[in-house]
C-alpha cells in the first residue's frame, strides 16, 4: 500500500512540475491559436490560461502537496529496508540516509525528467494534458487564489512592487519559431502561406545586410557618361532594365543612373537626365540604407568594398522585395538559372547560382567569403578580370569553362571537380 502511494506521489510531482514548466516554456502564440479552436480541449486551454498566476500557483501546490505525503511514506520504507539489511546507525544518520535517497528519486523521476521532457513537447503536452490539469486547477483555486492574495500584500506592504503580473505576452523568438513550424509542415514552398511568408521575411529584414541583397559588380550593366542618347536607348531595348547606372571611366567611378521614362524628355546627353545614387557600405542593414534611401529621396545606391570600390547596387525594390518577396514589373525578365549534373564529377552551371547553395545542393566545397556569393563572383574573385567564352580556369580541384560570357559578366560555366 505505501509503496503504491509514493509511486502515485511521485507520478503527481512530475505532472505539477512538468505543467509548470510546460506552461512557462509552451509558445504563446500556439496557445493564443489553440484557444480559438472550436473544440472541448481549447474551451479548458481557455480557462486554464486566463489568470496564468493562479495556474502556476496550483500546480505548485500540488506538487508540495504531493512532495509531503511522499515524504512521509518514504522515510518509513527507507528505514525498514535498512533495518531489514541488518544495518543499525543513529538516529541522524538515518535521517540523513532517508533524506539523500529520497531526495535522489524525486529529483531523478519528478523534477530534472519530467522537465526535461515537458519543456521539449511543452507545446503538444499541454494542450494534451489540459483536462487533469484543468480538475487540479480548480481543486486547488481557493487555495491558491489565498496565497496569492498574502504574496501580493507584502509585496505591495513591504517592498512596494505590484505581483501577479504574469501575463501571456510572446516574443519574436517564440513568433519565429512558430512561423518555422509552419513553414517546415509545408513540403512545398509554393503552398506556403503568403502572410506566413511575409512575417518570416520580416523577422529576418534587420539582420540582412546590403551585400546579401545587392546586385553584384559583375551584373551591373552600365553606361558611359559621355556616350551617346542612342547608345543609351540601344542599352534600355537591349537589357529590358527600367534603370541604368551611369559610370565615368570605370565601374568604381559611378556618377549616378538613367531612368528609361526620361527618354521621354528627348534629352541631348545623359548628363542632362543624370540622377543621383547614394553611397552606402557592404555592412549596412538593409533597413538603415531604406532609411537613408527615402529620406534623400533616392532610389539607387551604390554598394561600396572596404576600400572604396563599387561591390555592388541596391535599390529600393531590391529591399521592398526582400520583406514581400519578388515583385514582378515590365521590365523583369523571366530568366531561369540553368544547373545540370552532366556526369560523375561535371556539372553545367548558371553563374548567378550561390556558391552557399551549390555547396548545399551538390555536396561541393567551393569556398565561401564574404567578397562574393555567386559561382560567378567565386570566379572572378580568382581571375580578377572577366574572362572571355571558351576561356579555361583552373582553381585548386575546380576546372572550369566558359560557355556564355558578355565583356561585363560570366553567364555559363561547365564546371569539372578533378580528383
Amino acid at each position: 500500500m505505501e509503496i503504491s502511494i509514493i509511486i502515485l506521489c511521485l507520478i503527481l510531482s512530475a505532472f505539477f512540475s512538468g505543467m509548470e514548466i510546460a506552461f512557462i516554456s509552451s509558445n504563446k502564440i500556439y496557445l493564443g491559436i489553440e484557444k480559438k479552436q472550436d473544440n472541448f480541449a481549447s474551451q479548458i486551454l481557455t480557462k486554464l490560461t486566463e489568470n496564468p498566476s493562479k495556474f502556476i500557483a496550483a500546480m505548485l501546490i500540488g506538487n508540495n502537496v504531493a512532495l509531503v505525503i511522499y515524504g512521509f511514506f518514504m522515510g518509513d520504507v527507507v528505514l525498514r529496508c535498512i533495518t531489514k539489511l541488518g544495518y543499525h546507525f543513529s538516529d541522524i544518520t538515518s535521517l540523513l540516509i532517508q533524506t539523500v535517497i529520497s531526495t535522489f528519486i524525486v529529483l531523478i523521476t519528478a523534477e530534472f525528467l519530467p522537465k526535461v521532457f515537458f519543456q521539449i513537447y511543452a507545446n503538444s503536452l499541454i494542450k494534451i494534458l489540459a483536462v487533469p490539469a484543468y480538475l487540479f486547477y480548480r481543486l486547488f483555486y481557493y487555495i491558491s487564489t489565498f496565497f496569492i492574495w498574502i504574496s501580493d500584500f507584502v509585496l505591495r506592504k513591504f517592498f512596494k512592487t505590484e505581483g501577479d503580473q504574469v501575463q501571456l505576452y510572446f516574443s519574436k523568438v517564440e513568433l519565429g519559431n512558430y512561423i518555422t513550424e509552419q513553414m517546415n509542415s509545408v513540403e512545398d514552398d509554393d503552398e506556403v502561406d503568403s502572410e506566413i511568408q511575409i512575417f518570416q521575411n520580416a523577422l529576418e529584414f534587420s539582420g540582412v545586410k546590403a551585400r546579401d541583397i545587392m546586385t553584384p559588380r559583375t551584373e551591373i550593366v552600365d553606361i558611359d557618361l559621355f556616350d551617346s542618347i542612342s547608345d543609351l536607348k540601344a542599352l534600355f531595348i537591349e537589357t529590358g532594365y527600367s534603370k541604368i547606372v551611369v559610370s565615368q571611366n570605370s565601374l568604381d567611378d559611378i556618377v549616378g543612373y538613367v531612368h528609361s521614362f526620361d527618354l521621354f524628355k528627348k534629352p541631348k546627353t545623359i548628363k542632362s537626365v543624370l540622377m543621383t545614387v547614394e553611397f552606402v557600405p557592404e555592412t549596412i542593414l538593409i533597413k538603415d540604407a531604406l532609411n537613408i534611401l527615402i529620406k534623400k529621396r533616392k532610389n539607387v545606391a551604390v554598394v561600396l568594398d572596404e576600400y572604396g570600390g563599387t561591390s555592388g547596387i541596391v535599390t529600393i525594390e531590391d529591399i521592398v522585395e526582400e520583406l514581400f518577396g519578388e515583385i514582378e514589373d515590365e521590365h523583369d525578365l523571366d530568366e531561369e538559372l540553368i544547373e545540370q549534373e552532366l556526369g560523375e564529377g561535371k556539372y553545367l552551371f548558371s553563374t548567378r547560382l550561390d556558391v552557399e547553395y551549390l555547396n548545399e545542393t551538390y555536396k561541393l566545397m567551393i569556398p565561401e567569403e564574404d567578397s562574393y556569393g555567386t559561382l560567378g563572383g567565386f570566379i572572378v574573385n580568382f581571375t580578377k578580370e572577366i574572362p572571355q567564352k571558351g576561356e579555361e580556369i583552373v582553381i585548386d580541384q575546380y576546372h572550369f569553362v566558359i560557355e556564355e560570357a558578355t565583356n561585363k559578366k560570366i553567364e555559363l560555366v561547365k564546371m569539372t571537380i578533378k580528383e
